[in-house]
């Protein structure tokens, strides 16, 4: 019995040696540190490569344009669909500017890698009241040379193009799309301190093949073009629409720009409807020059 108990109590002396050894010990919990992965000497000679900004690789930006354009409109408001209206230049006729400083806003959206949404807006509207140089046909009215006659147009495109580059890498992308054009146009015209006035106007969508390009030829120098057009030939109206820019970019910085740039814009509509059947054709045409913020 004495020795059992003798047993029992080394036993539970040596039992509690152990326990106050493991509390004074620290236990370190920090997991253990792997080797990170041997590198090749063509890994480590070569370093780690990084995208150049450029309009190849932006997601998105903001462009504002400063255009001195060249206009010039034709313009026929007839009387009814089987009698036809005199056919006028609106600069030589009716003293509209030739030469228009005009301002534009162009955004465009990258979604995804290689999906583009392109939006614009532009607007130009002139008014000119002087004596006509000949006699003219002018919807119901006929107006002698010399009369004094007030012209207002007003000409707004808003378009949204979709593209999408079928081919694309660090220095180059090129794509093709859908382009969508609203397009409002109002022509009023007429002697001041009469009645005698004619005002047409005609809203309308209009789709346009688009295509677009970018190319990065150094760090800082870059390029775009792309063009968009379409003809149309229903019952009620027959027209074409055709939009053409390039332009050469300088960066500034990472999201900064600056460019000199090239557009025309030429719309041809002829409108048969029995209300109002007029001819409206506008070109402009001129060099740009913007300020371009990206990212």
């Amino acid at each position: 019995m004495r020795l059992t108990l003798v047993v029992v109590l080394c036993l539970l002396n040596a039992a509690c040696a152990v326990v106050r050894k493991d509390k004074e010990e620290t236990v370190d919990n920090r997991p253990t540190q792997t080797a990170e992965p041997e590198l090749k000497p063509s890994e480590a000679l070569n370093p780690k490569k990084t995208r150049i900004a450029s309009p190849v690789t932006d997601h998105f930006y903001v462009r504002a344009t400063y255009f001195p354009a060249s206009v010039t409109t034709e313009l026929r408001l007839d009387p009814s669909p089987t009698v036809q209206g005199s056919l006028l230049s609106g600069e030589e006729d009716l003293g509209l500017d030739d030469q228009v400083d005009q301002g534009r806003m162009e955004f465009d959206i990258r979604m995804g890698e290689n999906s583009h949404v392109r939006i614009d807006y532009f607007k130009l509207n002139r008014f000119k009241q002087q004596p006509l140089p000949r006699d003219i046909i002018f919807g119901d009215f006929i107006f002698d040379e010399g009369t004094q006659f007030r012209t207002k147009l007003d000409w707004r495109v808003l378009t949204t193009t979709y593209t999408y580059s079928f081919f694309r890498n660090d220095r180059f992308e090129a794509g093709l799309g859908l382009g969508i054009h609203l397009i409002e146009a109002q022509a009023r015209g007429g002697q001041p301190g009469t009645l005698n006035f004619e005002e047409a106007s005609e809203v309308g969508i209009f789709p346009t093949i688009a295509v677009n390009a970018a190319l990065r030829l150094t760090n800082r120098w870059s390029i775009t073009l792309r063009g968009q057009q379409w003809s149309a030939n229903p019952e009620d109206f027959d027209g074409s629409m055709a939009e053409y820019h390039g332009d050469i970019q300088f960066r500034l910085a990472k999201n900064f720009a600056l460019g000199l740039g090239y557009t025309q814009m030429t719309t041809e509509l002829e409108v048969f409807d029995s209300d109002s059947p007029l001819l409206f054709n506008i070109d402009t045409t001129g060099p740009e020059l913007f300020f371009r913020v990206s990212f």
